[in-house]
């Protein structure tokens, strides 16, 4: 998980410490797509940590430890999935309800394209 900071330019700088461990194109395309997953949860404003799952980070290989040495976590996250029974006549909205709700009860972040969401202790977070 992201430090407690909001600033595009940490973004930045985080690319510029990884580069450093990625040594072919595919590494550099893993890292772009990283980084801009981190920029784009940035830009949104969110409730709650941006985070990734440690196996999607495996290609950092060292540069897992610049992380923990930027204080960067590793916690763990409950994953659910929020599933309505029946059809919905505008499941968009039924599920912007359904997350404003959720919000009131736990800090969470939504799994972009999926009814997933990712769950976090609230002893862990405050936002």
């Amino acid at each position: 998980m992201l430090p407690n900071t909001t600033s595009i330019i940490l973004v930045q700088n985080l690319y510029e410490v990884l580069f450093q461990y990625v040594i072919d194109p595919e590494k550099e395309a893993q890292l772009k797509y990283f980084i801009n997953k981190l920029e784009s949860h940035i830009k949104s404003k969110p409730r709650a940590p941006f985070s990734m799952p440690l196996d999607e980070l495996d290609f950092l290989g060292e540069g897992m430890q610049e992380l923990r040495l930027l204080n960067w976590l590793e916690s763990p996250v409950a994953v659910f999935e929020i599933e309505l029974p029946g059809t919905v006549n505008n499941l968009e909205e039924e599920m912007e309800g359904i997350y404003d709700l959720l919000l009131d009860l736990f800090t969470f972040n939504k799994q972009a394209g999926s009814n997933i969401i990712y769950v976090y202790s609230k002893r862990l977070t405050i936002y």
